[in-house]
């Protein structure tokens, strides 16, 4: 197989039981940083936190030792309200109308996959986006942690409001990932994009996959299990998808 945009069209042209597994690299070109690269979230020297590991700032323990510090880093790293969906997310919603795209399985914690217009969506390391009581189990609205005037946020019953993503230290919600395994493990198709897959468990996902086809788009160099038929392009996802649209006259 080759490695051209002409030939990732004739894959989806092709075929009708594709999922999508994608990382921070598919939301970089809305502006939200990833973690790792030398512009990361994990690179950016902050004063307040720089005496903190950056792994400890998102993890359990910063939630339950030192809420305050969690919680003002949470609310200045981790505020996508005026964040807009990229061509890379409004492409991956037209091809599930199209009926071509099963569902879409996400590292990401921004919500932006449903923002585009996405419906089947796993997101495997939660959402900044849903809330909940720690105590009681109370939901809160999208942006309340980032709109309260609380340093730590709490609920009418006393207990924490924290938000629904996983952390360090935490495991990965049950019901996400058996949707992910299930989608990734009966489609004919996989499209790895914008990972590095380096973070474990979620890199493993890619593992159940058993179908013919795995086409991998990303910038940087990535190890995957090697299909019947894999196609590898080394450019950005969103200029791949947007290039993509044009050929199969797809308005983003």
């Amino acid at each position: 197989m080759g490695n051209s945009i002409e030939d990732l069209k004739k894959v989806i042209d092709e075929n009708d039981n594709i999922v999508f597994f994608g990382g921070a690299g598919v939301s970089t070109e809305s502006g939200i940083p990833d973690f790792r690269s030398k512009d990361g979230l994990y690179n950016q020297h902050d004063v307040q936190f720089d005496m903190y590991r950056p792994e400890y700032l998102l993890s359990h323990s910063c939630l339950v030792r030192e809420p305050k510090v969690y919680y003002e880093f949470h609310r200045q790293k981790l505020d996508t309200r005026n964040i807009e969906p990229n061509n890379a997310h409004k492409y991956l919603a037209k091809l599930e109308e199209m009926g071509k795209l099963k569902a879409v399985v996400t590292q990401n914690i921004d919500g932006l996959h449903q923002k585009a217009g996405s419906k089947v969506v796993y997101e495997i390391h939660g959402s900044a986006l849903r809330n909940y009581c720690m105590s009681c189990g109370k939901e809160y609205p999208p942006y309340y942690i980032f709109e309260s005037d609380e340093p730590i946020p709490k609920c009418s019953c006393g207990g924490t409001i924290r938000p629904d993503i996983t952390l360090y230290e935490e495991g990965l919600p049950d019901d996400q990932v058996s949707g992910a395994v299930e989608a990734i493990s009966r489609a004919d198709v996989l499209i790895i994009g914008g990972t590095s897959l380096s973070v474990y468990p979620a890199a493993g996902f890619v593992n159940y996959f058993g179908g013919d086809t795995v086409v991998v788009i990303n910038e940087s160099d990535i190890s995957v299990r090697p299909a019947k038929n894999t196609l590898v392009i080394k450019k950005r996802i969103g200029a791949v998808f947007t290039e993509l649209a044009g050929l199969q006259g797809i308005t983003l």
